[in-house]
């Protein structure tokens, strides 16, 4: 079996780590193993937490149209059971987004949604 000089594929992950832990604090951002160790951990939590925003920005949504729906009487299941009634097709993003830049729309859609209910 044919030896393998790995210098040049090794120098070229050691600087691919350290380039990434270049934010870490004291030994983290200059020592290997250190470094290795803290790239791995901030590679698993971005990979989760990539998952996580999506969650947690509609969790916002639905809290911001609740809010919103409540001030014209109105709850969130309500509010959303009348606009599908009415075949308003909007999504949650948006309707949030109305919430707080435009409460005149959003007041017109509570209006359809009451009246479905």
């Amino acid at each position: 079996m044919p030896r393998v000089r790995t210098s040049v594929a090794r120098l070229k992950r050691k600087k691919k780590i350290m380039k990434a832990a270049k934010g870490a604090r004291g030994g983290r951002s200059k020592l290997y193993k250190s470094a290795k160790e803290t790239v791995e951990r901030a590679m698993r939590y971005a990979y989760r937490d990539r998952r996580n925003k999506k969650r947690d920005f509609r969790r916002l949504w639905i809290v911001r149209i609740n809010a919103a729906a409540r001030q014209h009487d109105l709850s969130y299941n309500r509010f959303m059971a009348g606009l599908k009634s009415a075949g308003v097709e909007i999504n949650r993003k948006m309707l949030a987004d109305l919430a707080v830049r435009d409460p005149a729309a959003f007041g017109e859609l509570a209006s359809v949604a009451k009246q479905r209910t």
